[in-house]
Formats: C-alpha cells, sequence, structure tokens
C-alpha cells in the first residue's frame, strides 16, 4: 500500500514555491514605480558587501587556506561584472597571495588563475607562471582522458574543465592535454541527455557547464548528443522562474549561470545541432520540420531551430578537424554569430535574481529564506549579465532596453561564457598569453 503523504523534497518545494509567489503576488500589485525599486539592481550595496568581504579576507591575506582563491574570485568578478575595480593596495595583496598558494588543486587553479585575469595589467597577468601550471596540468591527466582534481583526488568532469578553461586561456592546451578527454566528458552523458560529474551519476547543472564548456575548448563538441542536452537543460527552468540543478530539485539562484552559461553556450552551436537533428530525421523517416529536439515529433521545438539559418559556422568546422588550433577556439567563440533568441525565458530568470534573489542590503542568495554569500552573489550576477546579452547579435552590441528587466542602469559588463571572466578582461589576457608564446 502507497502512503499518501507528502515526501521530505515535495514539503520543501512547496515552500519554496510558497515564498517566491508571494513576492511575485507583491510586486504585481504595488504600484509602478514601487515596482521599479523593487527591479532596480542594489550596485552600491553589492559593491559594499563585495568589498567588506575582500577586506575581511585578512591583513595581506596571510592566512592559506583553499577556500580564500574561491572567494578572491567570486568577489572580484561580482565587482567587474558591476563596472568597478578595486583599489592598488587590494590589487597588490591579492596577486601576492595567490602567488603564495602552494596548493596544488585545479578547482583553485581556476579560481586563482580568473582572478588574476580580472584583476588585469601586465603585474597580475606576468605573475602566472604558465611552465610549472602546464607540468601541474599533465600530472594531473589520467589515462582515460579525465583529470584529477589534485594528486590521488577525485576524477570527474569539473576537473577536465578547469584543467582545460586554464590551459586554454592561458595559451597553454596541447594535443597532450586533450588527447582522450572528449572520450570521458562523453562516456559522463547521461539517458536524460545531460551531463553527469563521473560515468553512470545523474545529470546535473554544474558538471552540463563544465562539460558543455569542455568539448568546445577542445574542439569535439559535435560528439555530444546536443538535441538531447538542450532539451534537459532548458526544462530546468521551473515556475518560480529560476533553474534547479537537477531533475526535481529546488531553484537555487547559482544555476542562473550553471544552467544559463550552458544554454548560453548551446545557442551559438546552433549549425551543429540543426545537423544532429537532420541527421536523426534521416535515420527514423521523420520529416524534417517535425524532428523535435530528443527527435520525437514537436511544432514548437522544430520551430525554435528551424527559424534559424543551417551555416558551416567556426565551430562546425572545427570540431570536424583532426587538428585544432586551440589557440583561438575561445576568441573565435565569443566572436563568432549566435543563433537569433535565447533558449530560455531571460526576462523571467532575471525577475527572479533581482526579486528572489537579490537582498536589497547587498549580496545575492540562493533563494528566499536561505542568507547572502559570496559565491551566489558571483554566479547570480553572471546569470544576470547573460540574461541581458541573450538577445544581442554581437557581444560588442550593447542590449537593447527590453532585453534589461528593471532599469537599464541594471546593465552589468559582458562574459566571456566559456571562462566566466568579463570580456574586456578576456581580450586583454588572450592578447597577453597569445604574444607571450
Amino acid at each position: 500500500m502507497t502512503s499518501s503523504s507528502p515526501t521530505v523534497s515535495q514539503r520543501d518545494q512547496w515552500m519554496v514555491e510558497s515564498q517566491v509567489f508571494q513576492i511575485y503576488q507583491l510586486f504585481a500589485t504595488i504600484p509602478p514605480n514601487a515596482q521599479s525599486l523593487m527591479l532596480e539592481l542594489q550596485r552600491d550595496k553589492h559593491i559594499e558587501f563585495l568589498t567588506k568581504g575582500l577586506r575581511h579576507l585578512g591583513p595581506n591575506f596571510s592566512v592559506l587556506d583553499a577556500n580564500r582563491p574561491w572567494l578572491c574570485y567570486w568577489i572580484i568578478h561580482s565587482i567587474a561584472l558591476l563596472g568597478e575595480s578595486i583599489d592598488d593596495e587590494l590589487q597588490d595583496n591579492t596577486v601576492e597571495f595567490l602567488n603564495r598558494c602552494k596548493m596544488p588543486h585545479l578547482a583553485t587553479t581556476y579560481a586563482a588563475v580568473n582572478t588574476l585575469i580580472t584583476l588585469g595589467g601586465d603585474k597580475s597577468l606576468a605573475s602566472i607562471n604558465r611552465y610549472k601550471l602546464y607540468g601541474f596540468l599533465r600530472r594531473m591527466k589520467q589515462p582515460n582522458g579525465g583529470f584529477r582534481m589534485n594528486v590521488e583526488g577525485e576524477i570527474d568532469v569539473r576537473a577536465c574543465y578547469t584543467a582545460i578553461s586554464v590551459a586554454s586561456v592561458l595559451n597553454i592546451l596541447d594535443e597532450e592535454l586533450t588527447q582522450n578527454v572528449g572520450d570521458y566528458i562523453l562516456s559522463c552523458q547521461t539517458y536524460e541527455g545531460g551531463i553527469a560529474g563521473e560515468p553512470g551519476s545523474e545529470a546535473h547543472g554544474g558538471y552540463i557547464f563544465c562539460g558543455l564548456a569542455a568539448m568546445i575548448l577542445i574542439g569535439e563538441v559535435n560528439r555530444l548528443d546536443l538535441p538531447r542536452l538542450v532539451e534537459w537543460t532548458v526544462f530546468r527552468q521551473g515556475k518560480e522562474c529560476g533553474f534547479q540543478g537537477r531533475t526535481n530539485k529546488l531553484v537555487d539562484g547559482c544555476y542562473s549561470f550553471w544552467q544559463g552559461g550552458a544554454v548560453a553556450l548551446l545557442q551559438r552551436l546552433y549549425s551543429i545541432i540543426n545537423k544532429q537533428m537532420a541527421e536523426v530525421s534521416n535515420i527514423s523517416g521523420i520529416p524534417e520540420e517535425k524532428v523535435c529536439l530528443h527527435g520525437t515529433s514537436s511544432d514548437a521545438a522544430s520551430h525554435l531551430w528551424h527559424e534559424v539559418p543551417v551555416s558551416s559556422d567556426i565551430l562546425a568546422g572545427m570540431s570536424e578537424s583532426c587538428s585544432a588550433d586551440f589557440k583561438n577556439i575561445g576568441y573565435n567563440f565569443i566572436n563568432d554569430w549566435r543563433a537569433k533568441d535565447p533558449l530560455f525565458h531571460s526576462i523571467a530568470l532575471q525577475q527572479y535574481i533581482l526579486l528572489c534573489a537579490q537582498e536589497q542590503d547587498g549580496g545575492l542568495r540562493d533563494k528566499p529564506g536561505k542568507r547572502r554569500d559570496h559565491y551566489h552573489t558571483c554566479y547570480c550576477l553572471s546569470g544576470l549579465s547573460l540574461c541581458q546579452y541573450s538577445w544581442s547579435k554581437h557581444p560588442d552590441s550593447p542590449p537593447l532596453p527590453k532585453a534589461v528587466l528593471g532599469p537599464y542602469s541594471n546593465l552589468l559588463e559582458p562574459i566571456h561564457p566559456l571562462y566566466n571572466v568579463v570580456l574586456e578582461r578576456y581580450r586583454e589576457a588572450h592578447e597577453f598569453f597569445v604574444g607571450a608564446s
């Protein structure tokens, strides 16, 4: 006999829905001027919260622990997204601290490198010892194509992404590092279409982004089942308007980037996805205009893709080449033309971030009822930036006002979606490290 009592997960879901919908109901019933205030990004308060957190890391960042490179990245990236920078003393302290860190771990390496790129300038960029870092990446590389996070550490898709991302942005990515990586990530794509952390595990938003971004950076993204990946990812945006990280889990503000970032990447792969869908229709005998994202009939889904013309873009040609030019994959990806429309409801996600994740006193959070923190501030703002630029045909084109929820002063800096660093800082680093080779 089955019990009719709700599960813990169901009760948690109902509670979150109630809290979110109370906020939306309040917003719907207040005057327009009050709505505008609720939708305003509290820039000054966020900067105050972030700067205070950076200063609390200690005098001269003297304490070495695994969390501090991440805190540096989350805080400094968030400040850069808001169009601000930290003072010279804090910059010098950050650079000196990160170069004293002797904790070889791929996750903190990624955080440290992204922080130094975000700080920018010759001193910060030149402080990265690419020769030693390349040796560390080689030691973490495994015969199955994966990477270990650290010596005797776990092997997973997150490790693959952090290794490939760092190597790519520093212009040290080569065939030794990319060998069999695609095989490992492909083995992690699940029956649902998502990507798990390791073979046989459950699909997860964080690993979706990591696996997809890594496959793009090594030129093998066409090996993934992209239509099913699209379908799994877009259906993670729930009735609360935010994204959940896994099937039947609660909404969480950080997935505004992890899932939203994956969708932003998929948005630029339309020609490869159309090609895969056409191949499915040829095999199954289904008319191409009726092919859905997973190969079954759906007029709505087919319209989503067939309104965009098929073309042989840079990525499609590159991924079929035996010798990809790793130096320019990230650079070409961001400058290539993208699909016409975003594949998720970008205004709805902005609504969740501004009304449910933002704290009026500064900082952003997971969901109503949770506390603000630097991690969620970073990834909520990153997701907000992706939303704002999701309709732009070129990363340097300012979004139209209708693409930015709330006042246009909410507009953040654009990011490079493969690395999650502010686009201007990425370009500076790309020029610096290509010139240094």
